[in-house]
């Protein structure tokens, strides 16, 4: 029994052994290529899973990579760096000898590193030519530019020609940038100045405000977009000047032009404007004054004091170092029975409070008694259009002219000499009873100028 079933079991032996011999195991070949983070623009990571069955050894290819072969089973992570297509191959082989290849290939983009520049040529004035360097590093890469009010709008070079903004304001530049498998897009602002418009105006000084010769005039430039000036002032002092607010006088009569050209590196324009200047009258002329008695001066509500170089009415409170006042009008009450003008000077001993800086101006109050041999009338006063007939006057103070006066007589003329030789008239038109708030309504006429 048991030799013959050891017969048995060797029998059954050697047919197994026979049966494997003869069936060798074939090799499927297989691999799977899957990108890390789905990122396909180098530098690209891949990750390849051997699928491959009935295998033992194996070879891995990697055109292009950091490493370009290996022998494991599966190679796990390769690095690449370089755009392009590149081939992934595997060779498989087992212990019966069988062999088995497979290959694959792979795409890779370029990478997407925007870089570039917007430069203005010349200034930023409109309009505004811009021209573009792209320093984007790859070949294969496409570009879309949009240029945002600009001409030409769009443009799919790598390299665009200049562009051309007019329109003022912010535009935007965008180029997108694409690998065929990915895009990115970068902006730059660009900011259009205005064009360039000439314009002025000027500030006439304080005291020759009649337009009357000599004027001198501030300019004041508005101009938009302007680098540079050039004036010209037509019988002007000075004729020309390239100040941007320069200041000139006019001593002739007449209309007279003052011309501008303002430029930049772009243009250069003109602009004309006249000033009429009149002949000088030395006279400044003060219509409808009113002057308060005592009390309404005292109240604040109408004042007794007068400056010509203010050019108005000084109340008791207004009055300051810097007063400047020519007349004081001094009257009781709203009867008018007793008025006069005083100097300044002497403001302290006539009933109101002491005017800092007073100067002494001389009257006449009285020229119907001043025995003086003084003719100046209400007709004369008004005819009066220069200071030609206050030149041959000669004012001095009489006691009789120092005199008051009461509202009996309308219209009065009161003559007076400030104290730098200034002559002028006082025509009283009206007195005025309003109680503690009366007054007189007048006229004065005063020379600017000794």
């Amino acid at each position: 029994m048991c030799v013959k079933n050891l017969v048995r079991c060797l029998l059954t032996l050697v047919f197994f052994s026979s049966c494997y011999e003869e069936t060798a195991i074939t090799i499927q070949s297989d691999f799977e290529v899957s990108f890390i983070n789905e990122d396909k623009s180098v530098p690209v990571r891949i990750r390849v899973k051997n699928k491959t069955k009935g295998a033992d050894e194996y070879e891995w290819s990697f055109d292009g990579a950091e490493v370009t072969s290996s022998k494991d089973e599966n190679p796990g992570v390769i690095k690449y760096t370089k755009a392009g297509d590149f081939k992934i191959r595997l060779k498989a082989t087992n212990v019966d000898g069988e062999e088995n290849s497979v290959e694959k290939q792979i795409t890779l983009h370029e990478a997407i590193a925007i870089d570039f520049s917007a430069e203005i040529i010349g200034s930023d004035f409109s309009p505004v030519t811009i021209k573009i360097a792209n320093a984007t590093i790859g070949d294969s890469l496409t570009y879309l530019w949009e240029f945002e009010q600009g001409t030409p709008s769009t443009s799919t070079d790598k390299n665009p020609e200049n562009i051309l903004f007019t329109a003022v304001g912010e535009h935007t530049i965008k180029v997108t940038v694409s690998n065929d498998f990915e895009s990115f897009a970068s902006e730059r602002k660009v900011t259009v100045l205005p064009k360039l418009v000439p314009d002025f105006d000027w500030e006439v000084d304080f005291f020759d405000d009649d337009y009357q010769v000599p004027v001198t005039i501030q300019l004041n430039n508005n101009s938009v977009s302007a680098t540079s000036y050039e004036w010209s002032f037509e019988n002007g002092v000075p004729v020309n000047s390239n100040e941007e607010n320069p200041t000139v006088t006019f001593t002739t009569p007449g209309i007279h032009r003052i011309i501008l050209k303002a430029s930049n590196d772009k243009e250069t324009r003109q602009l004309i404007k006249t000033i009429e200047v009149f002949p000088n009258k030395n006279l400044r002329v003060f219509e409808e004054v009113k002057l308060g008695v005592n009390a309404a001066h005292n109240s604040n509500v109408i004042g007794a004091f007068f400056s010509s170089e203010l050019r108005k009415v000084v109340t008791a409170n207004e009055v300051t170092n810097e007063s400047k006042v020519d007349v004081a009008f001094l009257s009781l009450n709203n009867t008018f029975s007793f008025n006069k003008f005083i100097s300044p000077n002497e403001a302290n001993s006539n009933g109101f409070s002491a005017i800092p800086n007073a100067t002494k101006t001389k009257f006449i109050n009285n020229l119907e008694n001043c025995g003086c041999g003084i003719s100046f009338t209400s007709d004369d006063f008004d005819v009066m259009e220069n200071d030609t007939p206050l030149q041959t006057i000669n004012i001095v103070e009489t006691p009789n002219g120092l005199l008051h006066f009461n509202n009996n007589l309308v219209p009065r003329i009161v003559l007076f000499q400030t104290e730098d030789g200034r002559k002028g008239a006082i025509k009283i038109k009206e007195f005025v009873d309003d109680g503690v708030n009366s007054f007189i309504r007048c006229d004065i006429k005063i020379q600017k100028l000794p």
